[in-house]
């Protein structure tokens, strides 16, 4: 399949692509830089220039298309305090993509969930503004296109990560001196290594009915004080809860310190044949990269 994949040169897209060109398919990238074009074409797919903004390029690109995988989202916009423009533009884009496909039978990947049938998981989906997105997106089952929604775990690990979960606790316990948790830390995130995720994008690609909605975290949940206590360790500063009326001002501009969900990956692993064989989030934490990167 010739496949057009945004944020091509992101973190989750630097597994994806290469698994998706491994097993013959051609890959053509967004990229809004001479700099993400150079890593899009390194990975082995033609690069088509242009960004998030240019709707009728996506409308394009898309018809050329025989799938379409939507990875890019203005995640500088969270820092900036702009999460709702970036939900927004994001839901111009889906917008978009999907016009173009309507009718055609052709794939549309994409970020999030509608429903999972737990209460307290649907809740905290429905309480993030990127649930409009999935929603739409999901929609265009009606209107002739094989969407297939995927839930990235919060945290997505490799020696590729600057700037998730971890690489931002990390680089908080560097400069207060303590690597924290919240409470008694028992809150949970989601995980998956990037090389599995990547190959579950493959196979979605390949064999996901249409409206299938997918779970990619390899692990259910890890524990915010179990991540802490690693990350102390080989930062030799000490793991400490932090108050919850000082985890703002401790925690700065990232507001999922207390976040607490679980992603149980048993259907996505039956209906696909996904079996993931990449390290969990504390060995690869316990492997060094994380505190000898750049």
């Amino acid at each position: 399949m010739r496949v057009f994949v945004t944020g091509a040169s992101g973190h989750i897209a630097s597994a994806v692509v290469p698994e998706l060109i491994q097993a013959g398919h051609q890959v053509v990238g967004l990229s809004r830089s001479d700099t993400s074009a150079a890593v899009v074409k390194a990975m082995g797919a033609e690069v088509r220039l242009g960004d998030l903004y240019d709707l009728e390029g996506l409308r394009e690109a898309a018809t050329d298309a025989d799938a379409v995988i939507h990875l890019a989202f203005n995640h500088d916009a969270i820092a900036a305090g702009k999460f709702a423009d970036a939900v927004a533009a994001d839901l111009a884009v889906v917008q978009a993509l999907g016009d173009a496909l309507a009718g055609t039978g052709k794939t549309l990947v994409g970020v999030g969930l509608t429903r999972t049938g737990d209460a307290k998981r649907d809740a905290a989906i429905e309480a993030n503004p990127r649930s409009a997105v999935a929603r739409t997106l999901a929609g265009f089952t009606e209107r002739g296109v094989r969407t297939v929604l995927v839930a990235i775990p919060p945290v997505t690990h490799s020696p590729r990560d600057r700037t998730g979960f971890i690489p931002t606790l990390i680089r908080i316990a560097r400069d207060t001196g303590l690597s924290g948790y919240v409470g008694d830390g028992t809150n949970r995130w989601p995980a998956g290594h990037a090389l599995d995720v990547g190959r579950l994008y493959r196979l979605a690609l390949e064999k996901a009915p249409a409206g299938s909605q997918l779970h990619a975290a390899t692990e259910e949940g890890i524990t915010v004080r179990e991540i802490a206590e690693t990350i102390g360790r080989h930062l030799n500063v000490p793991a400490v809860s932090i108050p919850a009326e000082q985890a703002a001002d401790h925690f700065k501009a990232f507001p999922f310190i207390t976040l607490d969900i679980t992603m149980p990956n048993t259907d996505t692993r039956r209906l696909l044949d996904w079996e993931p064989v990449h390290p969990g989030l504390i060995a690869d934490l316990e492997d060094g990269h994380y505190f000898t990167a750049d």
